[in-house]
């Protein structure tokens, strides 16, 4: 009996463990369900339509219109002066050669590379002795005045009547030689006004005018080759220095232009946005563009002088959108 009354006890106490258990996982759920603990109320923190919940039932979102800050430039009429800009060199129009008289030996030169000699001077002389015979040195004398630009030969060489002792050109015969490429040579033309700068004078230019176009493109380089002459003679200027030639084409006369950077491209249409009048709101405007020159681009279609155009921040813009503007040019 005794064991039958322990064994009893110890389902009882097994029984009164499990009830224990089961109030401790039920009952905090219990109280959850009325009301009661820490749970939070509607509109609290973390709660339906409070701070950091989704909106509730009856709330409603706020909403504001966005204001870009931009930049904008006014379109103005004005001339667009196209050119092109390549290099050249400074040669010589007229070369004269110098020969002597009588072949021989070279026996000197008495001129130098750049130096500056006169009509009838001499500039070397010849030895037109054989073995067995003597004469007299025969003078090299230079036929015109000008410039040394060549000493091709050297004392103690052997010459005849056919060799060049010296190349002589004229100090006021300089000319700018330039290749003008394939796609450029349809505004090439004679009398065409260009601007040269030399880096041997930086800051300075000097005026010059085409006075030759070539007749054919050179097959080898795809260029056509133009000479031009200084407008004014400068002694500074030597052959063979180089040249820096911007060379003005065509004028774009009285055409409405705005800065590049206002054009922009919205659903496949080239357009700008312009201010509406009041300065709170931008509008896309369809424009037909020219020719740009210099960050400058001609309208030919869609926009009229005057108009205030977005050059910064229309990357971030929208037809109608409200703006700030924060900047302007002229």
């Amino acid at each position: 009996m005794k064991e039958k009354k322990g064994t009893a006890q110890k389902v009882v106490i097994f029984f009164a463990v499990l009830l224990v258990a089961a109030g401790f996982v039920f009952l905090p759920s219990l109280f959850a369900e009325h009301g009661g603990g820490t749970s939070q109320a509607p509109g609290g923190p973390g709660g339906p339509g409070g701070p950091g919940g989704p909106p509730g039932r009856g709330s409603r979102a706020s909403s504001t219109d966005t204001v870009f800050s931009i930049r904008t430039a006014g379109a103005v009429t004005r001339d667009l002066q196209a050119y092109i800009e390549v290099n050249g060199n400074i040669i010589n129009e007229n070369q004269v050669a110098v020969n002597p008289d009588m072949g021989g030996k070279l026996t000197s030169v008495r001129v130098a590379l750049g130096s500056t000699v006169k009509k009838g001077e001499v500039i070397g002389y010849v030895d037109p002795s054989k073995p067995g015979s003597s004469y007299s040195l025969s003078p090299v004398i230079s036929p015109a005045s000008g410039t040394v630009v060549g000493t091709p030969l050297t004392v103690g060489s052997t010459v005849s009547t056919a060799s060049t002792i010296a190349t002589i050109a004229g100090s006021d015969s300089l000319e700018i030689e330039t290749h003008i490429p394939e796609r450029e040579v349809g505004q090439l033309r004679e009398g065409l006004k260009a601007d040269i700068t030399l880096a041997a004078f930086p800051g300075e230019t000097f005026a010059a005018v085409v006075t030759t176009v070539s007749p054919i493109v050179d097959s080898n380089s795809r260029t056509k080759k133009i000479l031009l002459k200084l407008a004014k003679q400068d002694s500074r200027i030597n052959a063979g220095m180089f040249a820096r030639v911007k060379l003005n084409t065509r004028v774009y006369e009285s055409v409405v232009a705005v800065p590049a950077e206002a054009l922009v491209e919205l659903r496949g249409i080239n357009g700008v946005y312009a201010l509406e009048e009041g300065g709170e709101q931008v509008r896309f405007r369809e424009v037909t563009a020219g020719a740009t020159v210099d960050g400058e681009t001609e309208i030919c279609a869609g926009l009229d002088t005057g108009m205030a155009v977005v050059i910064q921040g229309q990357q971030f813009l929208t037809d109608g959108a409200k703006v700030r503007v924060i900047g302007r040019s002229i």
